[in-house]
């Protein structure tokens, strides 16, 4: 999509000041708010913006003050040191291909931090950054309710209905779910997502993910009920109606070995990407993981960085227009 600035801050003006009414769902209202035309295209668009950001951490400019480190980049959440790089480069083997214990999987094999900075998900479509990406994209489109999901220029989710089986071999505690968790927020308010969005969000990824013994729930409607809980450690809180019995014991991942099997392509039906044409502390330590190095320490969830009078979301939308032309 291609427009001018006088375009994107005309169709701010509209609708900065308004809060999101009821029946209009978090990608719907912000597709419109930013991108003018609430179109699949342009959805793809947005979710490639937030995607990538959650992934690298700020890209764009301006970001209306608030510092997204991005998942990739070492930080601390509760005073406790947080590294999640590990579980992407394949140095861990924790990828789950179906059998007993986790493999070694690189999912930063297709240029890495680059394709993301041009608003892409990987230097081509046959990868395991790819398909990892791709399927971010489609599923967060889903959880912020994209209403022109499915149709041409937006695939429907099509990967892993059960998150837990995802990630069962990751063995992720509280700290890391919470610090993943964080940076979706941060990515949110640098985008001017009204706080109580923000915290939205965040509620429904806790609620969903956070905690152990989850009961099977529905998060792609299509998929039906599956277990879904994503922090299984012992620190993890044991959630309302806790079915421990769903869930097998946790598998620690083990070390790659350097002289080991490292597999690039991970199993599963891979899609087409959306392509765009134009209550606690995570503070990051700068690290060159995907070659993101955050400058200050992000600030805790809600913050106040997010503007959402007419000037903050009208300089984001002023800079996406420029970043996308």
């Amino acid at each position: 999509m291609r427009f001018s600035k006088a375009t994107a801050l005309a169709a701010v003006a509209t609708t900065a000041q308004a809060q999101r009414p009821e029946n209009t769902t978090i990608c719907d209202y912000y597709t419109t708010a930013l991108l003018k035309e609430n179109t699949a295209d342009n959805q793809a668009t947005l979710l490639t913006l937030i995607v990538n950001t959650v992934v690298i951490g700020n890209y764009t400019e301006p970001n209306v003050g608030v510092t997204v480190p991005g998942i990739l980049a070492a930080g601390k959440y509760n005073g406790a040191d947080v590294n999640l790089l590990p579980y992407f480069t394949g140095e861990l083997e924790s990828t789950n291909k179906g059998g007993d214990h986790g493999v070694s999987v690189n999912f930063l094999d297709d240029g890495g931090a680059e394709p993301l900075k041009k608003n892409k998900p990987a230097n081509t479509d046959k990868s395991a950054q790819y398909f990892l990406i791709t399927h971010l994209y489609q599923f967060f489109g889903s959880l912020l309710g994209c209403s022109q999901q499915g149709m041409p220029g937006f695939d429907a989710y099509s990967g892993e209905a059960s998150m837990y089986e995802v990630h069962k071999f990751m063995a992720l505690d509280e700290n890391e779910i919470g610090y993943f968790i964080t940076q979706v927020g941060l990515t949110a308010a640098s985008f001017g997502v009204a706080d109580s969005d923000v915290q939205a969000v965040g509620k429904a990824l806790n609620s969903l993910f956070g905690s152990r013994c989850a009961p099977p729930t529905a998060v792609i409607p299509a998929q039906g009920e599956q277990l879904q809980a994503i922090c299984i450690e012992d620190t993890c809180p044991v959630a309302d109606k806790a079915t421990c019995d769903k869930y097998e014991a946790v598998v620690e991942p083990s070390t790659a070995s350097s002289s080991g099997s490292m597999t690039a392509t991970p199993t599963g039906s891979s899609s087409s990407a959306p392509t765009p044409t134009g209550s606690d502390s995570a503070t990051p330590t700068p690290t060159d993981g995907m070659g993101s190095s955050p400058s200050s320490s992000a600030t805790p969830i809600p913050t106040g960085g997010a503007a959402t009078n007419g000037f903050g979301l009208a300089a984001v939308v002023g800079g996406i227009a420029a970043f996308l032309l």
